[in-house]
């Protein structure tokens, strides 16, 4: 799949009923960053981005997302375009749920999902090619951390004005689940098609 605004072109997978990108997105918007501010980390992980950013809170491309951010409880009409490529969608929390489910279950769906080298872990199977990297995150303070331990993926499903739910992987943990973090933060993207 090629994204038209810059030309990028990105895997995809079909697992079970729904087609993903097989990366995470890479897209520059306002709010989004590479890990420790190197272009290197975008090349490798995709970009890092609050939820303002992934939700498109400021309208741009779908009002769907459009004052949703941190401090800022919005009710979205589901699915939510925000800064996915036109014909995608940040995933809801129970589109991720399917997911999951697909893969297997809550307890080992992370063993067949993650590549690349997590800490102290190696390699995983990756059975799926969903090519999920431990790409770590941006902490509200602006720092970077994680890298090559945890990977957490947007949703569009908010808990609360401060609180959105992810997907969450870590290093010594087979499991793939759903948790919660401060909108605040910089983690990945994935899209999903419409």
């Amino acid at each position: 799949m090629t994204d038209s605004r810059d030309g990028q072109t990105y895997r995809t997978v079909t697992i079970g009923t729904q087609t993903w990108m097989a990366q995470n997105l890479n897209y520059e918007s306002t709010n989004s960053y590479c890990y420790n501010d190197s272009s290197k980390y975008c090349d490798q992980y995709g970009r890092l981005y609050t939820w303002a950013a992934a939700m498109d809170s400021a309208g741009s491309r779908d009002v769907n997302g459009k004052g949703c951010g941190f401090e800022s409880a919005c009710s979205p009409k589901h699915p939510v375009r925000g800064v996915c490529p036109e014909g995608w969608h940040l995933p809801d929390s129970t589109e991720w749920m399917t997911f999951i489910n697909s893969v297997g279950s809550v307890a080992f769906a992370g063993k067949f999902i993650k590549a690349g080298n997590w800490y102290m872990q190696g390699s995983d199977k990756n059975s799926y090619h969903f090519t999920a990297l431990p790409s770590g995150n941006r902490t509200c303070e602006e720092r970077s951390i994680n890298e090559g331990t945890n990977a957490f993926i947007w949703s569009s499903t908010e808990k609360d004005s401060k609180i959105d739910y992810n997907l969450s992987l870590f290093y010594r943990s087979d499991r793939a689940d759903l948790s919660s973090s401060y909108k605040c933060i910089g983690i990945s993207v994935r899209c999903l098609k419409d």
